[in-house]
């Protein structure tokens, strides 16, 4: 299907303005189709243009009172000609419900059988749904009108406006939204009603998860509250979407979806299990991130994808800033300095970089790619940066201004720079060109000479960038100066290239009595790699466990996670921090994101004839950190899944399962049963028996899922068979269950096992890429594919795929990118190794 270019955006938005929307769903056909019928008025000032629709079959189309041929359909265009100056179209069509997440996606729940649908038009599937002129900046109210099964319960964007008979729904009208903002749910869903300031509130689950829901509504809904009231004392404009529904649904590709009236989730966050308080805190940052999307994206629109950051980095930035100033989970900025960076970092690093405002995106299936870690991470890190220099009441001005200007309306970065210099009386133009319309990410570095007295003889920070994007950018930072003790002050320093030279020298610090730890950034408040000095990164370890402020011990994590990942230390270096400073940890998100974060180095990055001894210290450190974590606690369960992750002691982990030697407090549930599981089905102490038995006892749409990741990871031929199968071609499986299996299939531990597959990969993928739609095709592609394999050999065969000119672009992106991580795992196996003990 053609992707909708931004030429032919431009030019349909400047000839047409779309007055209405009045879609009617007919839910009651089947398993397999529904029916659909939208009338759209809409003014022109040409004589024609086209409209969007992807049907399983197209009845009747009339224009204006005359009808049109439906066999004029060309792909997913129909031409319109002969425009007046007021026109009215109307499309019925049977459209295909969806195993994609994409459209209106059917789900069965295996628990109870139940059917449930819901709607996700984003970022171009709306005509998937209706016919629709499917672009962000052609805005206009829609009426919704839904048949269903009369036991089943309907909701939408818009308000409930009647119930005229059983097993029909009508919606008043919304305010106008873009047509990627539009949704529905229906099913036998279970909800929760609540309200708050004037604002209905609701929260809906499927029947089967209502325990789990029923438990953590009282948590969501004051996460909620607190987030809308902290963004009505930021925002002068109030919520202006009338009720506020938020909807958990299953087998979502996206963490959620920012529908007006009606926000969808993945329904994993729904919790089965006991959880620690990072995936609580992730709910809460995920809650506070779609409620800013309802200024930045849905009151205020992006004309087209190439102003993406106006939707993404500023709800990733407000979602934290909120959740951090307005919930129980202070700590947010630890997470995103220390985990939510990382993906920024990471995205800016590899060769599919680009600007977070990039001049220009071709279509919307580019669109689709740039929704990664620089518009989100990067994006949100660039505004806090821009905080810190303009100052808080200038920049929320600013916005203020903004919203004003554009509600219910499009703009673009200018519209934003416009209200921001206007409220600050600062010029912004060289401000947005370095930090917005340029790629890559800066290092800054500590440059320290000490004299014989141990007092600073010069400090400098310098600041570099790679080859590929000279670019140096003004930052305004926080130093650190840490003594062993944890007993810190900081100073702020400003960059700017154009007065250091990319040098700058804290004239201040001279004489001073040398720290024993420097910290660049310390505040996290810029997006920039940093590097100690070789004095302050011998003192990390020893100031680790005697540092009080988690933001730090964030930072000193990242920067020597980043500089194994670059090369400049040995991986076993941060082994060995792991193994004499990560036991006293006490934050949970620390301790959950060092662990994980490791584990890609130990297992890529890391000599495989080093690697048992890397998972030996991994081993131990979980071990004495869950023999020193509160009982019952969140860090005592974090411990227990990194050491299931790390340990090849299968006695251990059997005996868990068993419920033998399990620590006093830690509950072995269902999701800390599959994990266990899943390690046992990797070292071969597990087989096909165990893993049937355990889908039987947890007969749920997770459970369904668990066991499909650990049927992937048997070490026998003929599972690997089966699942590559699934992997590359079955699209009878739903998205989740595909990507289950894809991220399964791989292990460190079965690489002769799987060394054929890493040339399958080469050869299957693009046509596998082909049989899906663009989102889950990227992500199966992604998971699938031959991470461990680091070898030149597999570098050869993923250059002779890109040779090729039938990729996807997806798919064409995915393999650059993992490419690239192979050279960076290639360099640092080089560097000489640290002794780990």
């Amino acid at each position: 299907m053609p992707s909708l270019s931004r030429a032919e955006s431009t030019a349909r938005g400047a000839s047409i303005a779309v007055v209405s929307y009045h879609v009617d769903l007919d839910l009651t056909g089947g398993d397999e189709r529904f029916r659909s019928q939208v009338t759209i008025r809409f003014r022109a000032t040409g004589t024609e243009t086209f409209v969007e629709v992807k049907p399983a079959k197209l009845l009747a189309v009339r224009l204006n009172g005359g009808d049109l041929d439906p066999a004029g359909l060309d792909d997913n265009r129909l031409s319109l000609t002969g425009l007046a100056e007021e026109n009215t179209l109307t499309v019925d069509a049977e459209m295909a419900y969806t195993n994609t997440g994409e459209g209106v996606h059917r789900f069965v729940d295996p628990a109870d059988g139940e059917t449930y649908l819901y709607a996700m038009s984003f970022l171009d599937d709306v005509q998937r749904i209706f016919a629709a002129f499917d672009q962000p900046d052609l805005k206009a109210p829609v009426t919704l009108s839904v048949t269903a099964p009369a036991h089943w319960t309907v909701a939408a964007n818009g308000e409930l406006a009647a119930n005229p008979g059983p097993g029909r729904w009508e919606f008043a009208p919304t305010l106008p939204i873009a047509t990627y903002l539009f949704t529905l749910i229906a099913g036998p869903w279970h909800v929760r009603r609540d309200s708050h300031d004037g604002i209905p509130l609701g929260i809906y689950c499927r029947r089967s998860l209502a325990e789990h829901l029923d438990a953590d509504a009282e948590e969501i809904f004051t996460v909620t509250k607190q987030c809308f009231d902290r963004f009505h004392q930021l925002f002068d404009e109030r919520y202006p979407f009338g009720k506020y529904d938020q909807a958990f649904v299953p087998e979502f590709n996206a963490g959620a979806m920012e529908n007006p009236g009606l926000v969808t989730f993945r329904d994993d966050y729904i919790f089965r299990s006991a959880v620690t308080d990072t995936q609580r805190e992730l709910r809460a940052t995920t809650i506070a991130h779609e409620m800013a999307h309802m200024w930045f994206g849905d009151l205020v629109t992006m004309r087209w994808w190439d102003d993406l950051w106006l939707n993404e980095s500023f709800a990733e930035y407000l979602g934290t800033r909120v959740t951090a100033e307005a919930t129980r989970f202070d700590q947010a900025w630890t997470t995103f300095a220390l985990h939510r960076k990382a993906w920024g970092y990471a995205a800016d690093q590899r060769p599919s970089t680009h600007p977070v405002a990039p001049e220009q995106v071709a279509d919307a299936a580019e669109g689709l790619l740039n929704f990664d870690g620089i518009s989100y991470a990067k994006g949100a890190s660039v505004l806090r940066q821009l905080v810190a220099w303009l100052g808080d009441e200038p920049f929320l001005a600013g916005l203020n201004d903004h919203f004003s200007r554009h509600r219910f309306d499009n703009a673009t970065l200018a519209d934003l720079l416009g209200s921001l210099a206007a409220a600050s009386g600062r010029e912004l133009t060289d401000w947005a060109q370095a930090w917005l319309r340029t790629a890559q990410v800066n290092t800054l570095r500590a440059e320290v000479s000490v004299d014989a007295d141990g007092r600073y003889r010069e400090v400098a920070v310098t600041q570099t960038a790679p080859l590929s994007h000279p670019v140096l950018r003004p930052h305004r930072i926080g130093v650190g100066r840490y003594a062993l003790d944890g007993s810190a002050d900081r100073v702020e320093v400003d960059l700017d290239p154009k007065v250091d030279g990319g040098r700058a020298v804290l004239a201040g610090l001279a004489g001073e009595q040398a720290s024993a730890v420097l910290l660049p950034n310390d505040g996290d408040l810029t997006f920039a790699k940093i590097r100690l000095d070789s004095a302050s990164a011998d003192a990390v370890p020893a100031l680790l466990p005697r540092l009080a402020d988690p933001l730090p011990r964030a930072l000193l994590w990242g920067e020597a996670l980043d500089a194994a990942t670059d090369g400049e230390r040995p991986v076993g270096a941060v082994v060995d921090l792991i193994g004499a400073a990560l036991p006293s940890e006490t934050e949970v998100i620390i301790a959950e994101d060092v662990l994980a974060l490791s584990r890609s180095l130990v297992d890529r990055y890391l000599d495989p004839a080093a690697r048992q001894a890397a998972l030996a210290v991994l081993d131990g450190a979980c071990r004495r950190l869950l023999d020193g974590a509160p009982v019952g606690g969140s860090l005592q369960l974090a411990a227990a899944r990194g050491l299931i992750a790390a340990t090849t002691d299968g006695d251990l982990l059997a005996g868990w399962l068993g419920g033998r030697g399990v620590p006093d407090g830690l509950a072995v549930d269902t999701e800390l049963r599959w994990k266990i599981l899943g390690r046992l089905v990797v070292l071969g102490a597990a087989g096909a028996a165990e893993i049937a038995a355990e889908a039987t006892a947890d007969p749920s749409a997770a459970g369904a899922e668990r066991a499909a990741r650990c049927r992937a990871a048997l070490p026998d031929p003929a599972a690997k068979r089966a699942a590559w199968e699934i992997v590359v071609a079955d699209t009878e499986l739903s998205n989740r269950l595909v990507e289950a299996t894809a991220a399964g299939f791989w292990q460190p531990e079965q690489a002769q096992l799987t060394t054929d597959y890493v040339t399958r990969y080469f050869a299957d993928m693009p046509a596998a890429a082909r049989r899906r739609t663009p989102w889950v095709a990227d992500e199966v592609a992604k998971l699938a594919f031959p991470r461990y394999a680091v070898a030149q050999t597999t570098r050869e065969a993923a250059a002779a795929l890109l040779s090729r000119d039938d990729l996807t672009p997806g798919l064409r992106r995915v393999v650059t990118d993992a490419d690239d991580d192979l050279r960076r795992a290639l360099v640092a196996r080089t560097v000489v190794a640290i002794t780990m003990a």
